[in-house]
């Protein structure tokens, strides 16, 4: 029995390592999401007739239009423009988090995270 003993001794002790080696993980993990969240990525449509700015938190920070962008007999190619610099800029900043916390989990995809 006092082989037995000794083993699961043994195994607590890798065991609380872990723990804290996933609380170590945990608390840099949401660290990095809060960094994240004040970074801001760059996008734009037509030549950079609209320019976006999307941060880490998926948020338009910033849109300019370039007033040749403008024409009232055309709205339709302005709304296209804005709508794809967005989802360009999304695109960037999801790129931008999931390389970011790709980096602490080893390239591990943890739902709900990023």
């Amino acid at each position: 029995m006092a082989g037995f003993k000794g083993m699961g001794g043994g195994m607590g002790g890798n065991m609380n390592q872990m723990l804290k080696q996933a609380q170590k993980m945990q608390e840099e993990m949401a660290r990095m999401q809060e960094e994240l969240q004040t970074r801001t990525v760059d996008a734009s449509s037509g030549g950079g007739m609209v320019q976006v700015v999307v941060s880490g938190k998926m948020e338009l920070v910033d849109l300019k239009i370039k007033p040749e962008a403008v024409d009232p007999e055309d709205v339709e190619m302005l709304e296209d423009l804005v709508k794809a610099a967005l989802n360009e800029g999304l695109r960037k900043a999801q790129e931008m988090t999931s390389n970011e916390m790709g980096k602490l989990t080893g390239g591990l995809k943890i739902p709900g995270l990023f």
